[in-house]
């Protein structure tokens, strides 16, 4: 690599210390009332002042060491760039849950080389932990390496997965639940979904799908769920995309998609980003 791309650990230093920072500012900031709060694409997609200083933090250390860097943020602070290197950064996922006062929100950060995301880091600021992983290093919490849970049935497998902001689609979804209920432990929806990724990576969830995300909700998380060892594709059994995401231990992977299929669960076709 050149003096302008770093090797990838250089690459999750700088991420680890922007996510550090930002945690901390995020839960400076929660503690006074909110401020700035807005929506987006529904009335049910929200956006807050802590959400726009995270992001401004991020960025604004990113070009302060790597000024020639691109960028793609969720709130809007995105930029070309030359180097080859970009940056996909989510600086709140779970607003609505920090909002609330809900623990299950984190700062999602990933790097991408040549359009292949290296480096991943997700952190959890209200429990303390920390999850990243480097492409063919496998994945970390805190530091200390992580894998998926191992579990083979379906039956006995926790679940999770979220819903979309859209009223319509939130519909088309909430009549997969009848079906897709019986046929595993139970489902949890925690509303981040870069949390849910984390979470298959570490083994708290045995499998996690969802439609229609962004780029920034999955970049840094379908890294980290791959290193640990998980399955992860699309409902059609192809590279994840923001269209559709399914992650799971792969002794439950093949069984999932079959009860994915069988239960209705469609991707969202207006969405095309392959991470």
């Amino acid at each position: 690599m050149t003096a302008d791309r770093p090797e990838p650990h250089d690459l999750l230093d700088l991420a680890l210390a922007l996510a550090a920072g930002a945690s901390t500012l995020l839960l400076e900031a929660r503690t006074r009332p909110n401020s700035g709060v807005d929506t987006k694409t529904s009335a049910t997609d929200l956006v807050s002042d802590a959400d726009r200083a995270s992001e401004g933090l991020i960025v604004a250390g990113i070009l302060a060491v790597r000024p020639h860097d691109a960028v793609l943020a969720e709130e809007g602070a995105s930029r070309p760039g030359t180097s080859g290197v970009r940056w996909v950064i989510d600086p709140l996922d779970g607003t609505t849950n920090y909002l609330y006062g809900i623990p299950a929100w984190v700062v999602s950060i990933a790097a991408e080389v040549d359009g292949v995301v290296e480096v991943g880091v997700v952190a959890d600021p209200s429990h303390g932990e920390v999850y990243s992983a480097v492409r063919g290093a496998g994945a970390r919490c805190n530091g200390a390496p992580i894998s998926v849970s191992g579990a083979t049935a379906l039956s006995t497998s926790l679940i999770g997965t979220g819903f979309a902001y859209r009223s319509t689609r939130r519909a088309e979804q909430a009549l997969a639940l009848p079906r897709l209920l019986p046929a595993v432990r139970d489902v949890r929806r925690l509303g981040a979904a870069a949390l849910d990724l984390c979470l298959v990576a570490c083994g708290r969830l045995d499998g996690y799908f969802e439609t229609g995300l962004q780029p920034w909700d999955m970049a840094a998380g379908v890294l980290i769920a791959s290193e640990a060892g998980a399955a992860v594709c699309g409902y059609d059994g192809g590279p994840p995309s923001t269209a559709s995401v399914v992650a799971s231990t792969p002794g439950i992977a093949s069984e999932l998609l079959a009860t994915l299929a069988t239960a209705g669960v469609t991707p969202d076709l207006g969405q095309n980003f392959t991470p």
